[in-house]
């Protein structure tokens, strides 16, 4: 019991300097990639995010072919915002892009299809893309084993900023510029709570692009 003890205290330090690395210099990176696996099957898809407590780009890792949703207590969760583009916003390389190209297939689109849904007065001339924002672990944000994918939308008449910090998001939310969507199983929603693991930069460079 004590060497399983001391081993988790071990990865758990090592997950937590892996997510405090800083953040290489260079273009934003954008779209999700895959590590291992065969003809469409197995591997991991590897996704940029933001750290959400200081802005700054991290990765992530979740299997393919892992339950969707994951079995977990709600109270073990936390979310995982998607911030959500219209065509034509001025900001800069987004973590999914959908024009000119989608560049995250296995959500991209439905995130865009709910932004057009729920928001038509602000995406219903198209969606540019998304981005990620999650709090990793010793970031002193919220941060847990599951994650619930939560739908920032911008509403109608609101200036389109770029968000990358969890400060800036509360001060959109107080204001009523944007709102968020837990697709957590409530209100109609599907639940899609997953599980991912923080990775290196180096696992993202060596991925394939993930085409679909």
């Amino acid at each position: 019991m004590k060497r399983r003890l001391l081993f988790m205290a071990v990865a758990s330090a090592f997950v937590a300097a892996l997510w405090a690395l800083p953040a290489s210099a260079g273009p934003l990176p954008s779209g999700e990639r895959i590590n291992g696996g065969t003809n469409g099957n197995g591997g991991t898809v590897i996704e940029p995010v933001y750290d959400d407590m200081t802005g700054q780009i991290r990765y992530v890792s979740t299997p393919r072919g892992a339950p969707d949703p994951v079995n977990s207590n709600p109270v073990a969760s936390a979310p995982f915002y998607l911030p959500v583009y219209p065509a034509g916003s001025t900001v800069p390389t987004l973590n999914c892009q959908d024009v000119p190209t989608e560049n995250c297939p296995d959500h991209g689109p439905a995130v865009a299809g709910l932004a057009q849904a729920l928001e038509p007065g602000v995406y219903g001339g198209g969606v540019l893309g998304h981005d990620h924002l999650m709090a990793g672990p010793g970031s002193h944000g919220d941060f847990n084993v599951a994650w619930v994918p939560t739908l920032v939308l911008f509403t109608p008449g609101a200036a389109i900023t770029h968000i990358t910090t969890l400060t800036q998001l509360n001060a959109l939310i107080a204001s009523g510029d944007v709102i968020t969507v837990p697709l957590d199983g409530t209100k109609g929603f599907p639940n899609l709570t997953f599980h991912c693991s923080v990775v290196s930069a180096a696992a993202y460079a060596r991925g394939r692009p993930f085409l679909g």
